[in-house]
């Protein structure tokens, strides 16, 4: 079977390499260049999307942000999944909350600013302090300001007058500030069938509003079972196929949805090492319509992000159940370069191993490691 992904980065590339076995060959359409490209080599396949849709038998998307008259020529051959709304939806923070609204599934309080009477009203109506986001293109930590004081509200009222001004098709979401107590997501899979099957949660460590290091803990059941129901309510209201991340706010045990991601995503790489089926081959077995793998954590696993870095001291790969997973890009500061999975066969073996990694890499590039290191 031959599967294309819209954009051609790491992800297109690990689908790749868990299509393999599969006997599923994808290749990546680049929305920027026109260009299709071999996902692993990035050798030139062709060019231009009609051609790339004419050769595939499924077509699926690796990110959210792509322009509106791709999603539409791709829904319009009948082999898009999961389909042009989740993309939209993942890619429109707009969309992304009222669907939530519609599915009973709860976020945190929202309204959409426009201009500076909606700026002046979010204040008024939801109370400082406030998270403001753009409704597009927003990911990583990008486009997102925070408001705590209002005798600093008309300086930023004035830069986002300026953000908005630069784009007809932006907006903001004010959202109230959400006093969590740890930030986690779920992972899960739904098939053409309707079969859900999710990943344990994972609990995620943020460094300047980018993933540093994921764990899949064990199964906490009431928080997992509260996810799931989430999850499932989501992926039914959208009548979604393929891998879904939903990023949630952990509020004293009770969860609300921060983000959606359509697609197999970061907190889920770990995957790869502690699971039977990792979260890329679930996605291929979700769109070619065959029957979904187990998501059991078989192995307490962590992963560690590298960013801006295209090496890292080759002694780490003396550990024991240590996945080294490169990306093949140029380097570039704080880009995705590639990441590490770490696993074990016990929690304090897991802690003990991640103690050892910490010190294997350098701190200024691996910030704030010993912080999830105590979360063990």
């Amino acid at each position: 079977m031959k599967v294309l992904v819209l954009g051609a980065g790491q992800l297109a590339r690990m689908m790749a390499l868990a299509g393999a076995p599969l006997n599923i060959s994808i290749s990546a359409y680049d929305v920027n260049s026109d260009n299709i490209l071999h996902p692993l080599t990035q050798q030139l396949l062709g060019n231009g999307l009609a051609q790339a849709l004419a050769d595939a038998d499924v077509v699926t998307a690796e990110f959210e942000h792509i322009p509106l008259p791709v999603l539409a020529q791709c829904q319009q051959s009948g082999k898009f999944l999961p389909g042009a709304q989740a993309i939209q939806v993942g890619g429109d923070r707009r969309l992304e909350k009222s669907l939530l609204q519609t599915a009973g599934v709860a976020t945190s309080a929202f309204t959409v600013i426009n201009n500076e009477t909606d700026f002046n009203a979010a204040i008024a109506q939801l109370g400082l302090p406030l998270v403001f986001k753009s409704a597009l293109a927003g990911y990583d930590g990008k486009g997102q300001w925070r408001l705590k004081d209002a005798a600093a509200a008309p300086a930023l009222w004035q830069e986002l007058a300026a953000f908005l001004a630069a784009d007809p098709q932006q907006a903001i979401v004010a959202e109230q500030f959400i006093r969590f107590d740890r930030e986690v997501s779920l992972v899960g899979a739904r098939n053409r069938h309707g079969e859900i099957k999710v990943y344990p949660l994972t609990e995620n460590h943020h460094v300047n509003g980018v993933l540093s290091v994921s764990l899949a803990r064990p199964v906490e059941t009431a928080l997992q079972q509260q996810a799931e129901q989430m999850f499932t309510a989501v992926a039914e209201q959208l009548n979604y196929v393929g891998v879904l991340a939903i990023e949630f706010f952990d509020v004293q045990g009770k969860l609300l949805v921060n983000e959606l991601a359509p697609r197999v995503h970061n907190s889920g790489h770990w995957t790869q090492q502690g699971a039977d089926c990792c979260q890329f081959a679930n996605h291929l077995r979700a769109v070619c319509g065959l029957p979904l793998g187990s998501t059991a954590l078989i192995r307490p696993t962590l992963m560690v992000n590298i960013l801006g870095e295209d090496q890292v001291p080759n002694s780490i790969l003396e550990l024991p159940a240590l996945g080294l997973h490169w990306y093949g890009k140029t380097k570039r500061a704080g880009r995705k370069m590639g990441h590490i999975n770490l696993s074990a066969n016990s929690t304090a073996e897991l802690k003990a191993r991640f103690a050892q990694l910490i010190d294997l890499l350098p701190a200024a590039t691996f910030p704030e490691l010993e912080q999830m290191l105590q979360q063990l």
